[in-house]
């Protein structure tokens, strides 16, 4: 899977966050990776493009059609072309 076209926005105290990271280590998957509660142009990004600060929310192509609470396993990971 190409992943240049995917970011995960999370905080590290969510635990939808923990859940989401857990399954993409046991499935090999990485992500770049956004912690709002450090990089504050990535909350306002997140705000901005999402209309809201929850995460975890994954951008695909600089639009976030997956906010909150993933479902794993999930088609996000399958969105290969």
């Amino acid at each position: 899977m190409t992943t240049e076209n995917y970011e995960l926005f999370i905080m590290p105290g969510c635990p939808f966050c923990h859940r989401v990271l857990d399954y993409m280590g046991e499935h090999g998957i990485e992500l770049p990776l956004r912690d709002i509660t450090q990089d504050r142009d990535a909350e306002s990004r997140l705000i901005e493009v999402g209309g809201k600060r929850q995460v975890t929310c994954l951008f695909i192509d600089g639009r976030a059609p997956l906010i909150g609470r993933l479902r794993l396993p999930s088609t996000a990971w399958e969105l290969e072309g």
